[in-house]
């Protein structure tokens, strides 16, 4: 599903392989050994869905390196520190005790809305989703201890 922020542009699908091809090929590279850093530039769009392009983010490549990481690794830990909260590599991995979500992100009243400190995961995914909501004004020293702690 397409919305008001992210609307359809020409060169759209090229877009979206470039951006998840380049994920997925570190997350390759890593699995089998020719890299022990991969970094997609283009890429972190961690607000798309499974079946929904949200936060100008149209196809969610941290998912797909995510689960290229899963055919070597038994488990993955993702850990964001952008201003938004990753809600859409959270949902995909809500359910799961192979990937542990950490989210640090400003909460109340900002885009997208999600990553109560409350929501921790379900089922097998259980306490494998961390949200560190953070409010304004937060120091380089207070994000240290806040990240050093979790």
């Amino acid at each position: 599903r397409i919305n008001d922020d992210s609307t359809v542009f020409d060169g759209l699908f090229r877009y979206c392989q470039i951006t998840a091809g380049g994920s997925v090929c570190g997350a390759s590279k890593l699995n089998s050994k020719e890299a022990d850093i991969a970094i997609n530039w283009s890429g972190g769009l961690h607000h798309a869905k499974k079946g929904e392009a949200s936060g100008f983010c149209y196809i969610n490549d941290i998912v797909l390196g995510i689960l290229e990481l899963l055919k070597c690794n038994p488990r993955v830990m993702y850990i964001d520190i952008d201003v938004h909260h990753g809600d859409g590599v959270e949902e995909a991995f809500y359910t799961t005790d192979r990937v542990m979500t950490v989210s640090f992100h400003k909460y109340g009243g900002f885009f997208p809305g999600t990553g109560s400190i409350k929501d921790i995961g379900a089922g097998k995914g259980k306490y494998y989703s961390i949200n560190v909501p953070l409010r304004d004004g937060i120091d380089d020293d207070g994000f240290m201890y806040v990240f050093q702690a979790v």
